[in-house]
């Protein structure tokens, strides 16, 4: 079992019952411990750039970024559900100094993600609230699973609850996505995109990290990525290529370049000028070389032939027309990297309840098919 004692600033945000603090001492340090039930807790905080501490069962670190607030975003997230009164319902309905236990559910089969996260959720929402988890981020659960609980002020965990689950849900829905593509795709590399839920950027890639696949670029800074656009503009792709190298250079900008191409032709274009002149591509993408066929197959000969060009000069990475179904026959083309915007774009949310009574909510399920 691994439990965590959550510590952390209480958010100004919610209008909550009044309750004793802890010692918020402790937040100036980088690892504390608790005694609780007779045995001791080590608590480890990370604190990455601008995301704030992130402590108790962590197991993969989030993706660095220079300016993103990770608990920005989750007293936004907590806001927009209590604006400005609060829990009504639970102002109404339940005593302030009422404590309960409520379990985690799992109600359907896949790979959990987000368990760090919904420990910081809890902590700014109260941080007496203790979490216990029989599970880790990327571990898998079955349909009916009872992964974890919470154990403080009834009225907390409810106004947690909404916001909790749906950052797990659609971790959870990522990861499981994630995982069951990279293991296609071996041996190449799965990667998401920048098409991501606005302001989720790093929580959905963090996902992407869980469930097994690595992570493209952050975004527009990190990386320089010259796409048909960029290369439409500046008039081909050997005269964008030219750009790049001169304003790298000028900058004394150290970062890695993909360039995007479409056809063999561009391939060669490439390969050609990278050999008369010294230049900083590390990656040449094969967009769109996953030719659909009408049953439903795909023809992955162009995508091979542009490889078997590369010869291994550069890293290469294969986009369009990624599925789980046609993502194993991509990966056995040699490709180094695969990438997929559907991994976040359009992915399903893992079903996942925190239930009070327990035992009916497992009755309901069952009913439903759901646990």
């Amino acid at each position: 079992m691994i439990r965590t004692t959550i510590s952390s600033s209480p958010s100004s945000l919610l209008r909550l019952p009044p309750r004793r603090r802890l010692n918020e001492k402790a937040l100036s340090t980088a690892s504390s411990s608790t005694v609780r039930r007779g045995r001791v807790v080590t608590m480890s905080a990370v604190d990455t750039t601008n995301q704030g501490a992130l402590v108790g069962s962590m197991v993969v670190k989030p993706p660095s970024h220079p300016t993103y607030d990770m608990k920005a975003v989750i007293k936004l997230a907590l806001a927009e559900d209590s604006g400005d009164r609060g829990d009504v319902t639970c102002l109404a309905t339940v005593p302030s100094d009422m404590e309960v236990e409520a379990h985690f559910i799992a109600k359907e089969d896949g790979i959990i993600a987000g368990i760090a996260l919904a420990e910081m959720i809890f902590s700014e929402v109260d941080p007496l609230i203790k979490v216990e988890w029989s599970i880790k981020d990327g571990d898998y659960v079955h349909k009916g699973m009872r992964f974890g609980k919470v154990y403080g002020c009834a009225h907390n965990i409810v106004v947690a609850e909404r916001v909790v689950l749906n950052f797990m849900q659609r971790m959870s829905g990522i990861a499981t996505l994630t995982k069951s593509m990279a293991d296609a795709a071996h041996p190449a590399f799965i990667l998401e995109t920048r098409k991501t839920a606005p302001g989720l950027r790093l929580v959905d890639k963090w996902a992407v990290l869980i469930g097994g696949g690595k992570n493209h670029r952050m975004g527009l800074f990190d990386m320089v990525m010259i796409k048909d656009n960029h290369i439409s503009i500046a008039g081909g792709v050997t005269n964008a290529i030219k750009s790049v190298d001169h304003f790298l250079e000028q900058n004394n900008f150290q970062m890695a370049v993909e360039v995007e191409t479409r056809t063999l032709e561009e391939v060669k274009e490439v390969l050609e000028y990278t050999t008369q002149y010294k230049t900083t591509v590390t990656r040449i993408m094969l967009d769109n070389m996953v030719v659909p066929l009408p049953d439903g197959d795909v023809d992955v000969s162009m995508l091979k032939d542009a490889v078997e060009l590369i010869n291994g000069r550069f890293e290469t990475e294969a986009s369009g027309n990624v599925t789980l179904e046609t993502v194993k026959k991509i990966g056995g083309t040699g490709v180094t990297y695969i990438s997929s915007g559907a991994l976040t774009h359009s992915v399903k949310a893992l079903d996942i309840s925190l239930k009070i009574d327990t035992e009916l909510a497992l009755l309901v399920g069952r009913r439903t098919n759901r646990a």
